[in-house]
């Protein structure tokens, strides 16, 4: 996930004005206790910045993968989407998104993989847990899950050297119609925007047409945070703005890159708490955000991460 200029940072949440009951019922989410980091194994290969907290610059073009790469791509991503098809069972009112964690880094180590997230530019967790009004990059802590509240986890593992990156959004027992149509409209732009993907299509024809999309259903778009490219690298070109746009760019067969919109109830723009990462809407809407990996291939595009 890449940030954008579009956010207020440093701010915390205290004192903010009641909820606009027109977003539905759900509990306003603040920062709780965050345990200590967790422990990777020294036999694990791990990515440049699990140290340093400082990853290492990537391509600086978006990069064509040869078959090799792509395999290796294919291998990252489908346990990324393992892991975190796995965590949909233990999602329900009284777990923290902190026991979720520990879940989530328990299987990725176990099988060899590094938690992507663990360390990256000092972000102390191995999962994103971002809940109602957080729109991304929420750490997991030791708040129960409310019934009612809508959770996106997020998860990235590095595996034989290359990052897979996938999230979705959760309903912890029963949430209102609002939380519903929210989740449903963001599916439906990932998907609306996935069908789009081939050689040669401008790279902004996804912000575009997820606007689109968003805007007829009656929600905004948060634009501070963008798809990426991935591989070797968890973040690089090219930079996937989520709105209308008119970047340069075209796609090419063998590049890899993720799409994750996030909607908003209401307003687009979002604060940066005292944490340094977890990333607010100002108005204390809910948002709900979906993502894969894709790869573009000679007549279309494969979700790596289905």
């Amino acid at each position: 996930m890449f940030i954008k200029n579009f956010f207020k940072k440093g701010v915390n949440i205290t004192g903010r004005k009641p909820l606009n009951k027109s977003f539905g019922n759900y509990e306003i989410v603040e920062p709780w206790t965050v345990s200590e980091i967790r422990k990777v194994p020294s036999c694990i290969p791990k990515p440049s910045y699990s140290q340093s907290a400082m990853p290492r610059e990537g391509p600086k073009k978006p990069e064509v993968k040869d078959k090799n790469q792509i395999a290796c791509m294919r291998d990252s991503c489908n346990f990324a989407k393992q892991v975190l098809s796995h965590l949909q069972k233990y999602v329900k009112p009284g777990i923290t998104t902190d026991e979720l964690d520990a879940i989530a880094h328990e299987l990725i180590i176990n099988n060899g993989a590094y938690p992507s997230p663990l360390n990256y530019r000092g972000f102390p967790k191995s999962i994103c847990t971002s809940i109602n009004n957080v729109a991304c990059h929420g750490i997991p802590d030791t708040r129960p899950l409310q019934k009612g509240d809508i959770l996106n986890i997020d998860v990235t593992v590095f595996l034989n050297g290359y990052h897979g990156d996938c999230s979705k959004m959760f309903e912890v027992g029963e949430c209102d119609k609002e939380a519903k149509r929210l989740i449903s409209v963001t599916e439906l732009c990932l998907k609306t925007a996935i069908e789009i993907c081939k050689p040669n299509e401008n790279f902004c024809s996804i912000g575009n047409i997820i606007e689109e999309t968003a805007t007829k259903h009656g929600y905004s778009i948060v634009p501070a945070f963008a798809g990426h490219g991935i591989g070797t690298y968890f973040h690089g070109p090219p930079d996937i703005l989520h709105f209308a746009n008119n970047t340069t760019g075209k796609m090419l067969p063998g590049m890899t890159f993720t799409i994750e919109p996030i909607l908003s109830q209401g307003s687009k723009e979002i604060e940066i708490l005292e944490d340094g990462w977890t990333a607010v809407t100002v108005d204390n809407s809910r948002t709900a955000q979906a993502e894969h990996t894709i790869l573009v291939t000679d007549t279309g595009c494969d979700i790596l991460t289905r």
